[in-house]
């Protein structure tokens, strides 16, 4: 494996493979431990029994297969150690199943026993708050405290000592496109850049500003105005869209309109909901608009 496409950072990958960190002391004939993260052969790997997904999307798998071979697998897969070399599937299948798609031999794994849940929480909430992890990196760990040791939000909250929108924003960091998440791993662009990448919605503008952060070095606040522009954009397009009425609808409007003697807004929404506004400019106006609303 390419070196400059190692799954994660120094900061993690130590933590974890570092002997005062393994998670047991049982000895189960291997090459690794259980408690490190090591890259495993793929036949090496069972698959997981108990995975209820038995339909994935070929055009989806493919697509991450591309990502993988251009940016490596950044989220490590989880394996249960069985025997001898011998390991089971606990998640990841998707990222397998790519990985064996873009014709890798290995894949990064992250290795558990069956009875390593109190040791894994202890040995991430201890490690979660070392300062040479970056933000991928803690968001994965946060991610993993969730999804492997069952915590809810605000139990995560009290264990780490972070108020929950700290922990959604490392966690919503790995939603970004691999390129992105590489970024930040590689510590090109901030979490501040990533936060407003986050709230652009379309991945390939995503990454087009991403691009324009590293070749012409924009601040956070110029991508957080970029992005409130595209938003507003956005906006003022579905706004239009709801504004346009049939003709049939719009000439109904005009006759509700001359009728009363009042300014009529329709807004008309894609499934056929919306609403109504009649604007008047008194009391006295408003009086007589509802007599002859309630008189018909």
């Amino acid at each position: 494996m390419n070196p400059k496409k190692k799954a994660l950072g120094r900061g993690l990958s130590a933590i974890l493979e570092s002997p005062e960190t393994d998670i047991t002391s049982q000895d189960i004939s291997g090459s690794f431990v259980a408690g490190a993260i090591a890259s495993l052969p793929i036949s090496q790997i069972q698959a997981n029994p108990f995975q209820p997904r038995s339909v994935f999307d070929e055009e989806s798998l493919n697509h991450l297969a591309d990502s993988i071979r251009e940016q490596g697998i950044i989220q490590p897969l989880t394996v249960r150690k069985m025997g001898y070399d011998n390991y089971q599937l606990i998640s990841g299948e998707r990222r397998l199943k790519a990985s064996q798609i873009a014709g890798l031999t290995e894949v990064p794994c992250y290795i558990r026993i069956a009875n390593d849940q109190q040791m894994l929480e202890m040995a991430l909430v201890e490690n979660i708050q070392r300062e040479n992890l970056n933000a991928i990196e803690v968001g994965i760990s946060y991610q993993r405290l969730l999804d492997e040791c069952d915590f809810s939000q605000e139990e995560l909250s009290q264990r780490v000592g972070k108020d929950r929108s700290t922990i959604t924003n490392y966690i919503r960091l790995l939603k970004l496109p691999a390129e992105v998440q590489v970024a930040i791993r590689d510590n090109k662009i901030s979490m501040g850049h990533a936060r407003a990448l986050i709230n652009i919605g379309d991945e390939e503008t995503q990454l087009t500003i991403l691009h324009n952060i590293i070749s012409k070095d924009l601040s956070v606040r110029e991508v957080e105005e970029i992005a409130r522009n595209l938003n507003k954009q956005t906006t003022a397009r579905k706004e239009t869209v709801k504004q346009q009425l049939s003709p049939e609808l719009e000439h109904l409007r005009n006759n509700l309109a001359e009728h009363l003697s009042a300014k009529i807004n329709v807004n008309l929404g894609n499934k056929g909901k919306g609403n109504i506004t009649i604007n008047f400019n008194s009391q006295k106006q408003l009086e007589n608009i509802l007599s002859e609303l309630l008189n018909r």
